[in-house]
């Protein structure tokens, strides 16, 4: 059963042109990932276009099954990316569900 995972981030800074380096970091970081880690069938992550009220940036990752997202979540490659979100995000939204 293939797992879709969705998170999306609000950046902490109030600068545009920070949140837009941020951004692509993340963006660059986690598309990256898909040829490091196993079980990664499909990703996409982008900066939202809209924004407003909107949260900043979103990764939408398909998995082969919940133990390559496990596998995902605790890989060395992906921790450092969470290191590096985590040092500029102010909060996360996530979901994970079959499809």
């Amino acid at each position: 059963m293939t797992i879709r995972h969705i998170v999306a981030w609000k950046l902490a800074s109030d600068d545009a042109a920070e949140r837009a380096e941020q951004s692509g970091r993340i963006r660059r970081e986690l598309l990256a990932l898909r040829d490091v880690v196993p079980g990664i069938v499909d990703v996409t992550v982008g900066a939202d276009v809209i924004g407003g009220a909107n949260w900043d940036l979103a990764i939408v990752a398909d998995f082969t099954d919940v133990e390559a997202l496990e596998g995902y979540a605790v890989h060395p490659a992906h921790q450092d990316v969470v290191t590096y979100v985590r040092s500029v995000v102010s909060d996360r939204v996530a979901v994970d569900f079959e499809l």
